[in-house]
């Protein structure tokens, strides 16, 4: 297929550098949007009788047959075109004849490209926001039926204070809340059309920008023609959210892998999303999370590449740029996999709660709260934080736990201690007790629930 630029040049472009030169393999997946952008620059050209209507009617149905035929497998994408936007263009004028050579007419590819790389992502972005809002509708409804469920809280990984399973679920879902507001900003700095810029100075004829912007949805128009062409800080924003997904998604699976094992065995995967050894019959590899944990590495990676990729750019358009679209479709990708894969493993997980509260009661977690005892009882604090540790040492060196060491024991470190003080460091009372908006609380708990289920109905 001879090249739309050909005229120019008396020699093919060598069957290497052709091939180097492509990006069909990667932009074609944006053929929906490239369609989608023709549609709404043809009608703006005919709305401003830039080319006869008659033509304008021939191209928008020509356009949909190529959509149609795409969508059904009747048409396929040439991977010998050089990019989706030449093979629109050559079936189109292939289908309609010369009408279709005027598709082209005030719009250059620079500006097609931005535009439909806007498009997609848009798209896709929504895609993924829906895929991270069922993910914290499974959290709420795991914490729901866990805001009762004593575990150790950590700190340096150490076993710090007394937290309800619930509670701390609710931690990556206040993540994964955010991460959504993350994205819809990166969508809304994105959302302004790039379209009748053209190459990079805008073009002679009387276009209508803000047509083809509300036509395809954009809140507005880029006011600059060579930023228009030349940014893709949205790419680096949005890919920057995917990489702090991705980053939340790691950091929980790596809890995960943590509770899974045996020296923990706070939780037990479901069959499904494990698998085996090849020579050691007793393993139960969470391999799952340990790949979405690995693929985090891509989405950065792919980020990286993003920034150094446009670092040293001039001004406007280059062909570095086409670099773009490898990297954050690999994000995207990578992202949604990721986050199709987690949903349902946390859904099917088996919470062990004994072992939980076991692991709690070792630790000495309720320290904290035989400090407060004795400071309601009028001690100072850091006399009663001495005091303690005093005797947390004591029981180590006697073999107990602050629950079984006797009210004797208590006493020789000071009188304020009473009998009451063991259903005050019982560690339901020290989680019930942490009433503090946002604490460990059943009442605080689901208050963090409905803030969550809230911020849900507006997404």
């Amino acid at each position: 297929m001879d090249k739309m630029w050909a005229g120019r040049f008396s020699k093919s472009l060598d069957e290497v550098a052709d091939d180097f030169n492509s990006s069909i393999r990667v932009d074609g997946r944006m053929y929906r949007q490239d369609i989608r952008g023709s549609m709404a620059h043809a009608a703006m050209l005919g709305a401003r009788g830039i080319i006869p209507q008659k033509d304008v009617d021939l191209i928008l149905a020509g356009l949909q047959q190529i959509l149609d035929d795409l969508e059904s497998g009747a048409l396929e994408i040439d991977p010998a075109c050089e990019d989706i936007h030449m093979f629109v263009e050559a079936v189109l004028t292939k289908r309609i004849g010369d009408a279709g050579k005027k598709l082209h007419t005030a719009r250059s590819r620079n500006d097609q490209v931005a535009t439909d790389l806007r498009l997609y992502l848009r798209d896709e972005s929504n895609e993924i926001i829906a895929l991270i809002r069922e993910l914290i509708v499974t959290l709420i409804s795991q914490a729901a039926r866990h805001t009762a469920t004593i575990m150790p809280g950590y700190t340096h990984l150490q076993r710090a204070q007394p937290v309800t399973f619930g509670h701390h679920l609710l931690a990556y879902a206040m993540m994964f809340c955010r991460d959504i507001t993350r994205i819809q900003d990166a969508v809304r700095h994105m959302n302004v059309s790039p379209l009748g810029a053209c190459a990079l100075a805008g073009t002679t004829y009387q276009t209508d920008r803000r047509m083809t912007a509300g036509a395809l949805g954009f809140d507005g128009i880029s006011w600059n023609s060579i930023d228009a062409v030349s940014d893709r800080d949205f790419c680096i924003e949005l890919g920057a959210a995917f990489a702090t997904v991705m980053m939340h998604l790691s950091r929980f699976s790596e809890e995960i892998i943590l509770w899974a094992s045996w020296e923990f065995k706070f939780i037990e995967l479901d069959d499904s999303f494990t698998t085996g050894s090849s020579i050691m019959p007793q393993k139960k590899n969470p391999d799952i999370a340990e790949l979405v944990r690995g693929k985090t590495a891509r989405v950065y990676g792919n980020l990286m590449a993003t920034l150094t990729m446009l670092k040293s750019l001039p001004l406007a358009y280059n062909k570095d740029m086409q670099e773009d679209k490898e990297a954050i479709f690999d994000s995207v990708d990578t992202l949604k996999s990721c986050l199709t894969v987690f949903r349902p493993m946390v859904e099917t997980m088996q919470v062990l709660e004994g072992n939980m509260r076991e692991a709690a009661s070792r630790g000495f977690i309720n320290a904290t709260d035989c400090a407060d005892y004795l400071v309601r009882k009028g001690i100072p604090f850091r006399t009663a934080y001495k005091i303690t540790g005093q005797l947390v040492a004591e029981c180590i060196s006697l073999g107990l736990t602050l629950e079984t060491l006797p009210l004797e024991a208590y006493q020789k470190y000071s009188d304020a201690f009473e009998a009451d003080l063991y259903e005050e460091i019982k560690l339901e009372t020290c989680a019930a007790k942490r009433i503090s908006e946002g604490g460990t609380s059943e009442a605080s708990i689901q208050a963090q629930i409905k803030y969550i289920t809230e911020f849900l109905s507006h997404v």
